[in-house]
């Protein structure tokens, strides 16, 4: 029987994991089922751009991994089941239980409410396609001189707000922080995103916590409001809450947490990517939820099951950082360079090139789960018997 392999979730960790699991490992050998709630893929970097009416190009599963060995299941996942190795599932037909001899669980992150009241009910988000399309509907209703809130400072906040205010000049656009805006850039890049801010006409509100959000307005701490026809709530993610109700070991946040092959360190035949799994990088820091911490993740994870099943050499290399991308609209970016760690050095790249920079790094990322067997040199490997066989794999 082909070892069966099952990876869940096809954004850009999951579609990139099973795309290099078919490069490396025969067809007889091994069964590799995509699991994915949605028939597209999200190109969810570019969310920012939907959500102010851009068309993004549609992505089809289908397409993208036809004649690939892949098998796509189109279905939400209900449960994981460790210790029975089942995945429940619910598609069209009804529920249905899937086993697997390995799992990759690439199931991502949504928007995180932080408990702040009223934020669940009446701010957007941008962190999943139906939410960016809700928000294009609002803006859309938006007259001019209404205003737009966006909560959050980090890079989801940046984007989103400068997007909002190139797309729609004729709005009232602020940023609300609770640092300094841009506090983890080098002095360059802070001076370069005040630049932009200023050009844009964007309003900041520094070092202000918003403790509530109504329909018109956000509460600060202390004690003030902000006026908003719209918030957009963009302060982090949280992780699928499917892995903290199994015997994995999980983070307090419900992070996955793995050894450096991506491996759960309490169940060998687990492994995590993506914004689901806790993973150190240089330095000794936590890997951050990103798409450049993902896609790596996902290469050094479909190794590793490939060596492990067909006694290779398992990968070594130590995942890190070279520069955070940011784009300030379609005209203008930052490319923040960083340590290996990810800390910013005095480096930058700004203006139409970095935007140019963005657009690339953006188009090939979407071209790698494009065109997922591409690329890579042709390194199938049979697998060991003892390590295909059902329930029996060996995990050196």
């Amino acid at each position: 029987m082909p070892h069966r392999i099952i990876v869940l979730g096809a954004g850009y960790s999951g579609a990139i994991a099973a795309g290099r699991l078919a490069r490396r490992l025969h067809r007889e050998d091994a069964a590799i089922t995509l699991v994915n709630a949605e028939p597209d893929f999200v190109e969810r970097v570019r969310l920012h751009q939907l959500a102010v009416g851009q068309q993004l190009t549609p992505r089809p599963l289908g397409e993208m991994f036809a004649g690939t060995g892949v098998e796509l299941r189109l279905a939400k996942v209900t449960g994981v089941d460790v210790d029975r190795r089942t995945v429940a599932v619910v598609d069209a037909s009804g529920a249905d239980e899937l086993a697997y001899d390995t799992l990759v669980y690439a199931l991502g992150s949504g928007w995180n409410t932080q408990g702040v009241a009223g934020s669940a009910e009446h701010a957007y988000e941008i962190a999943s396609r139906p939410g960016a399309l809700r928000l294009r509907d609002r803006l859309a209703r938006l007259d001019a001189g209404q205003s737009v809130l966006v909560v959050g400072g980090g890079l989801t906040g940046l984007e989103a707000a400068t997007e909002i205010a190139e797309a729609r000049p004729d709005l009232d656009v602020a940023l609300a922080a609770r640092g300094d805006l841009g506090d983890w850039l080098s002095p360059r890049g802070r001076r370069h995103l005040r630049k932009v801010f200023g050009r844009l006409g964007i309003t900041v509100h520094e070092r202000t916590a918003v403790t509530g959000v109504e329909a018109d307005r956000a509460a600060t701490a202390d004690g003030g409001t902000i006026p908003a026809a719209a918030t957009v709530w963009t302060t982090g993610f949280a992780v699928h809450p499917i892995a903290e109700k199994t015997a994995l070991t999980v983070t307090g946040t419900g992070q996955i947490v793995v050894d450096a092959t991506m491996r759960s360190v309490s169940h060998p035949e687990v492994y995590a990517i993506g914004d689901a799994a806790f993973a150190m990088g240089r330095g000794d820091k936590p890997l951050r939820m990103s798409c450049a911490s993902g896609v790596p993740m996902a290469w050094q994870a479909a190794d590793a099951i490939a060596a492990r099943l067909t006694g290779g050499k398992l990968p070594n290399a130590s995942l890190r950082y070279l520069n955070q991308c940011i784009s300030l609209g379609r005209r203008e970016g930052l490319i923040q360079y960083v340590t290996a760690d990810d800390r910013a050095v005095p480096a930058v790249l700004t203006g139409r090139f970095a935007a140019g920079y963005k657009e690339l790094i953006c188009k090939g990322a979407a071209w790698g789960v494009a065109n997922p067997t591409l690329g890579l040199p042709t390194r199938h490997r049979r697998v060991t018997p003892d390590r295909a066989t059902t329930g029996s794999a060996v995990w050196g």
